[in-house]
């Protein structure tokens, strides 16, 4: 990772005790933002490790990993320390779990006043204790459509960036007040704000950007298929005339389905239309 010459975060240490993909992936973009970050994992290591060691090692690269089994007294003095000189503490684990630990925020804050911390939890406020993942939560907010499994970890992901916001404000209210606060990050509020829009209608099926508008929709193509986002006038009225056609989606359907996706996205790279070949990450 290249960091720019003088980095915003140059200076800031950050410490973090989450497994998994929101924790990780909120330190990683710490990291990208010049703090240097800390990764204590327990002695089993990170389950990621072991579900895409690859994309786990592009998290953790340039960090300082240490293992330690917080279980143990000796373990935790050796993170009291880590933490005693750290700006932002990441966890990911229940309530209770943190307290067993001694790792929650009034045990913490007594030792470390200055210190920020983020709490990854699952669902907000006393509801942090209910288990869950990814899975479950977009399952609650209706961004599942059985029987596929969701193409991507949009609570995981959504979670992680404002785990890094709340981060970044929670060092920002210590300029002003000189101690650290709590702040909470719920996946279940993670999930429903990516659902907002096919809660609002926008990309419900029928709605302005879930088919209803001929200029924003995906069409078969001779092989595969393209996916157009002419949303704006302008860009309708391009795509129109470059095609020779009317705006509906009978028309854009019949002259799509002559040229292969790859063909058509060369073709829109030629006139200035937002279109795209759809592709699979996996494919």
């Amino acid at each position: 990772m290249t960091l720019p010459d003088d980095p915003p975060l140059q200076g800031t240490t950050v410490v973090t005790v989450a497994v998994n993909l929101p924790g990780p992936l909120a330190a990683a973009r710490l990291a990208g933002l010049g703090a240097q970050v800390t990764t204590v994992l327990p002695p089993g290591g990170d389950p990621l490790e072991h579900y895409q060691p690859d994309w786990y090692a592009d998290l953790h690269r340039g960090q300082e990993l240490v293992t330690l089994d917080l279980k143990r007294e000796d373990a935790r003095e050796r993170l009291d320390t880590l933490l005693a000189d750290a700006d932002v503490l990441i966890t990911s684990s229940r309530p209770s779990a943190l307290r067993r630990l001694g790792l929650d925020f009034g045990t913490l804050h007594e030792r470390h006043p200055r210190l920020c911390q983020v709490d990854v939890v699952g669902s907000p406020g006393r509801r942090a204790e209910l288990p869950g993942h990814d899975l479950t939560y977009q399952a609650a907010v209706g961004l599942v459509r059985p029987p596929h499994l969701p193409a991507t970890l949009a609570a995981d992901l959504h979670g992680a960036e404002r785990a890094v916001g709340e981060a970044l404000a929670a060092l920002l209210r210590r300029t002003r007040t000189g101690v650290g606060s709590r702040r909470e990050v719920a996946l279940e509020d993670a999930a429903a704000a990516m659902a907002e829009p096919a809660v609002r209608g926008l990309t419900a099926p029928g709605g302005l950007l879930g088919g209803g508008l001929p200029g924003y929709a995906v069409y078969p193509a001779a092989e595969g298929h393209v996916a157009l986002a002419a949303l704006e006038p302008h860009f309708l009225r391009r795509t129109a005339e470059a095609l020779g056609v009317e705006t509906t989606h009978e028309a854009f359907a019949e002259v799509f389905s002559r040229r292969t996706a790859q063909e058509w996205a060369t073709w829109a790279a030629e006139h200035d239309v937002p279109l795209s070949a759809v592709s699979a990450p996996w494919g």
